[in-house]
């Protein structure tokens, strides 16, 4: 049974802790993995597939909302592995996505800068969960590939800051929420 003593005594304990409870929640510091790669040869054309976790900082996440595009850039590296020097990167691939939020129409933007093509979302959620399902996706021709070498690829996702004035360039240079980068996965080339 509880008594006036006892629901005055939680009500004091709840007031007592009400400042923690308002206090902001953590900064989400945000990253970006890559859960899988792997490439196959169609057609005689070594494609890409993978796999990105890509979450964004709070700080990040702020600036898009504010109308700030960000640029997701993932690199990829062909490289020929050599016995007794060091192994050369045949080919390097970068590609880039701005993601862009629309306030008018509350939709999510992501433009391919390589190709122009555009595609919209109704949340930031599908936009990144979209950006991180990579198909089919062409690396390199076959033929232009020694049959006699062995070939590694790796690939990594980051948020790039190239696009901005100096100035944010050097801000963000020190500040953590912007340094969005995952490792670098790699795996061998099936010939």
């Amino acid at each position: 049974m509880t008594g006036p003593r006892t629901i005055v005594a939680c009500l004091l304990g709840i007031l007592a802790f009400a400042p923690l409870l308002a206090q902001d929640a953590p900064d989400r510091e945000g990253y970006f993995d890559i859960r899988s790669a792997s490439s196959s040869l169609v057609d005689g054309v070594h494609q890409l597939d993978a796999r990105l976790q890509l979450v964004l900082s709070d700080e990040a996440l702020d600036a898009l909302n504010s109308g700030v595009p960000l640029r997701i850039e993932l690199t990829l590296q062909v490289i020929r592995k050599r016995r007794l020097i060091p192994d050369a990167v045949e080919a390097e691939l970068v590609w880039q996505y701005e993601l862009e939020y629309r306030p008018l129409s509350q939709r999510y933007i992501v433009r391919n800068v390589n190709s122009g093509i555009l595609d919209s979302y109704a949340t930031l959620y599908s936009a990144l969960n979209n950006l991180g399902r990579i198909q089919g996706l062409p690396i390199i021709d076959d033929s232009v590939l020694s049959s006699q070498s062995r070939y590694k690829v790796r690939l990594r996702s980051a948020l790039s800051t190239q696009q901005y004035p100096a100035a944010l360039r050097i801000i963000f240079f020190w500040r953590d929420e912007w340094q969005l980068k995952s490792e670098w996965y790699e795996w061998y080339l099936d010939k």
